[in-house]
């Protein structure tokens, strides 16, 4: 729905450079990789999107994230402005952590802490936090279980400078993943 032949307006490419930054520059934290992706086109006039994965020392990956960026000069219903957030977080979780019934509460106070944290002003608010447990079958019974936390969100900035939104959603991404906070350093665990 974006219109390809009319210049976005400035408040967007604003917005857009802001994330085309976050992918181009050295990430907060080795462990997250922060890439551009395709933006949704039905959802409003424009749109832009980012991706991050984060890992584990090994490579392999913890948890994926995905953060859409909305614009509609006319505003939409709900929205309660002209821009909309749209994010997505998935990582393994630990069986006992998923059976846990305050894991939705806070998952999504993870949300609104890091929006708050990163100064990232924010209305209408509403999302889901998903707990999905996986078994294999058949060819695939050797599998492993497996648990997945999802959050998925949306919320109105207030302001026009979206680091402070991009920077909460990496802390989200990387707090589900099971990463202790930036400059936070775990200790070892037992028998170590």
């Amino acid at each position: 729905m974006t219109p390809r032949d009319a210049r976005p307006p400035e408040p967007f490419q604003r917005a857009v450079e802001t994330m085309r930054a976050f992918v181009e520059a050295e990430p907060a934290r080795s462990e997250l990789v922060i890439e551009d992706m395709p933006a949704p086109q039905r959802l409003a006039p424009y749109a832009a999107a980012i991706m991050a994965t984060v890992y584990r020392e090994d490579d392999s990956e913890l948890g994926v994230g995905r953060l859409i960026l909305l614009y509609d000069p006319e505003g939409q219903r709900g929205w309660h402005g002209d821009f909309r957030v749209v994010a997505y977080v998935r990582a393994d979780l630990e069986p006992e952590i998923a059976a846990d019934p305050l894991i939705g509460p806070v998952g999504w106070s993870w949300l609104t802490e890091a929006l708050d944290q990163r100064g990232a002003g924010y209305k209408a608010a509403s999302g889901t936090i998903t707990r999905a447990v996986s078994e294999s079958f058949g060819d695939k019974n050797d599998d492993p279980e497996t648990t997945e936390l999802e959050l998925r969100a949306s919320w109105s900035p207030t302001d026009g400078d979206m680091s402070g939104h991009i920077n909460a959603w990496c802390d989200v991404l990387c707090l589900a993943a099971g990463l202790p906070p930036a400059g936070v350093t775990s200790l070892p665990g037992p028998g170590v």
